[in-house]
């Protein structure tokens, strides 16, 4: 299948005192072939209490809620591609997620798997639109990881930074 529409999200959570006052974070990127033209969208939001896990979770559970409200997003499956300085979250719905199922959502300790309906939330809404998952190292210069980080941790402290939504240079 040929993707017409490529879009890449940098998502991010974080949590101040972890559990505590928290964040979460996500910046996509649209392409200069969706709607005429590129354009980056930043989405945040924050809550009292959570942990830093969670926040991850969330960042990629609310960007793929806001593609699924986008115009064409019939024509995106396996053109999304997101991007994550957590392990986590990536090694979670790449590759744990399958054995959780099967063991009644115990991981290999036998123990119950945490954010067990985050986990469920991810897997239904990746089920559509099949995103590629891509692992970045965190604070290592990274023009939209960064900005991520800093999204999400304004939400943790209680001062969220403006969202931006803005028209981007092709290339």
């Amino acid at each position: 299948m040929t993707v017409q529409h490529k879009i890449t999200i940098y998502t991010d959570g974080a949590a101040k005192g972890n559990p505590g006052k928290a964040g979460w974070a996500a910046v996509i990127l649209l392409p200069q072939n969706y709607g005429g033209q590129g354009r980056v969208q930043e989405i945040g939001g924050g809550v009292k209490h959570a942990t830093n896990n969670q926040m991850e979770l969330t960042a990629a559970i609310e960007a793929l809620k806001y593609l699924n409200k986008l115009p064409l997003r019939q024509d995106l499956r396996g053109g999304v591609e997101i991007v994550s300085d957590s392990k986590y979250v990536i090694l979670g719905i790449t590759e744990w997620i399958g054995n959780w199922q099967k063991n009644n959502w115990r991981n290999a300790n036998k123990k119950l798997v945490l954010n067990r309906e985050l986990w469920e939330e991810l897997y239904e809404l990746t089920k559509s639109l099949k995103p590629k998952w891509t692992y970045v190292k965190g604070h290592n210069e990274n023009k939209w990881n960064e900005r991520a980080d800093e999204i999400a941790t304004s939400f943790a402290e209680g001062l969220p930074v403006e969202l931006k939504k803005y028209q981007i240079n092709a290339g």
